[in-house]
């Protein structure tokens, strides 16, 4: 006879009945916790749940914020008559530095202020991102943008800046002819009486807030009341002070800060960046250095004039002449500036240019002769050692500018230091550029790098308040020798 079948293995049978009542158990417990959760979402609060999430509140996971660090809440409720009225009301804005310079500023603010596209390059410009752009609706500009920024709050308190879109130069052009400086001055008064009456304010005392400017900081900075003086006194009020203002050109004060002037490229897509920068890096030069611009006969000091008389008197020079509307179409100053290897870059009206950034756009080495016309405005932008994509023919008076010194200086310069200094003027560009407002590019334009800026600066004064010290301290001072020349210059 064979041997019985073995009995069944009852260790085996326990084991696999206590796994059923463990999963039977974990099953109730599950369900008893999702009831709880239904009926404390019933009998509790949800004021969390249902707060509307701030616009453009994007969240890589449950934990990380994107956008933590990078809110800004903007000042939508700022009254009409600070910002859009002027765009409604034009035609009774100029469009140039003078109350009567040009008509109307209505077709400059096509394009969401970019101005009127253009259609035909003859063959200078590369693609369609290019506009008969004004310099002076950079506020314009930066407000359009400001409204695709991928981390604005509907919630002031996630904010890490607040910004004011007050239109500063529109508002200028309308008011700082006006020998009244009670009416020159009004608006300003009007608009920090309404900021400071916002609950916004009171958070930092608007060390938090900031605006922009499509004027020079000077035209706001007037030191006494007499109608001989010019600008307004927006930026001397006590509740301004404690503000930022970007501009075109800065000022001795440290709460004025230099952006870049608009040029006339606004790219859409990153491909046409790169497009163009390797466009004018192939171009033919056939110029040693160029001049586009006009004399200054009415301002003392003024080396324009004999810029011009030195660049007509070479054969190496090209210079196109400004007095009679050449240059308010873009592809006039391109053409010139594409065709040289190094563009002079004179003060003008004031110590900066917007010649400057058409000439490094065109990747043509720009030539300064002041250093409060480059050096130490762009802190954001542009190399700190200006010597990588730039000459400076340090020039304190007009007799210092001898006859042909510009010549024999550039002709000196070796020409791998040329092509060293075009090669970094290429690829600071897509820092310069402001992009289309209707899209929004991959690599940081000039917008992105001002909006970093702000929200570095206004998180130092955070930390200064942390630390228990006075945020007013650093914050709106004078810098006595910000635009002065340096004490040892290395001649070329």
């Amino acid at each position: 006879m064979g041997k019985p079948p073995p009995p069944p293995r009852k260790c085996s049978q326990e084991v696999w009945f206590g796994l059923l009542v463990s999963f039977l158990l974990c099953l109730v417990l599950l369900c008893l916790n999702y009831s709880t959760s239904l009926g404390a979402n019933n009998g509790i609060d949800l004021s969390m749940s249902k707060q509307v999430r701030p616009i453009g509140d994007m969240k890589i996971n449950d934990t990380e914020d994107s956008c933590s660090d990078r809110y800004i809440y903007v000042h939508d409720d700022l009254p009409s008559k600070f910002n859009s009225d002027f765009l409604i009301n034009c035609k009774s804005i100029s469009a140039g530095i003078s109350s009567s310079s040009i008509p109307s500023m209505c077709p400059d603010l096509v394009n969401l202020g970019l101005g009127p596209k253009i259609e035909n390059s003859d063959g200078v410009l590369s693609n369609e991102s290019w506009f008969i752009t004004n310099p002076y609706l950079l506020e314009v500009i930066f407000h359009n943008k400001m409204k695709k920024y991928e981390c604005l709050t509907s919630n002031s308190t996630l904010a890490s800046a607040i910004y004011v879109p007050f239109y500063t130069g529109m508002d200028a052009s309308v008011h700082l002819w006006d020998s009244n400086l009670t009416i020159r001055d009004s608006s300003a008064k009007n608009l920090v009486k309404w900021l400071s009456g916002q609950p916004e304010w009171k958070k930092m005392w608007g060390r938090d807030h900031f605006f922009v400017s499509g004027r020079t900081s000077w035209d706001f900075r007037r030191v006494r009341d007499n109608s001989s003086e010019w600008g307004s006194k927006l930026r001397f009020l006590p509740e301004s002070m404690n503000m930022t203002m970007l501009s075109m050109e800065g000022s001795l004060w440290t709460n004025d800060i230099a952006i870049p002037y608009p040029t006339s490229f606004h790219p859409a897509k990153d491909s046409e960046v790169v497009q163009w920068q390797n466009r004018v890096r192939q171009q033919e030069r056939p110029y040693l250095f160029a001049f586009v611009g006009a004399p200054r006969p009415h301002l003392k000091g003024s080396i324009r004039g004999k810029i011009i008389d030195h660049c007509q008197a070479s054969t190496t020079c090209k210079f196109l002449h400004c007095g009679e509307n050449n240059c308010h179409n873009p592809v006039n100053i391109m053409r010139v500036f594409q065709s040289s290897v190094y563009c002079l870059q004179p003060r003008g009206d004031s110590d900066t240019r917007r010649s400057a950034f058409d000439a490094i756009l065109a990747g043509c080495i720009p030539v300064f002769f002041h250093p409060a016309t480059a050096f130490s405005q762009y802190l954001w932008y542009l190399p700190k050692n200006h010597t990588k994509y730039s000459v400076f023919i340090p020039v304190r008076d007009v007799k210092d500018l001898k006859e042909g010194i510009i010549e024999k200086v550039l002709q000196g310069i070796s020409k791998d230091r040329e092509l060293a200094m075009r090669e970094e003027v290429i690829r600071v560009t897509p820092k310069l550029v402001y992009a289309d407002p209707g899209s929004r590019l991959d690599t940081p334009d000039a917008f992105d790098i001002a909006v970093q800026g702000i929200l570095e600066r206004t998180e130092n004064v955070r930390k200064v308040i942390r630390e228990g010290r006075d945020p007013s301290i650093g914050f709106s001072e004078v810098d006595g020798t910000k635009f002065t020349f340096p004490d040892t210059e290395h001649q070329l």
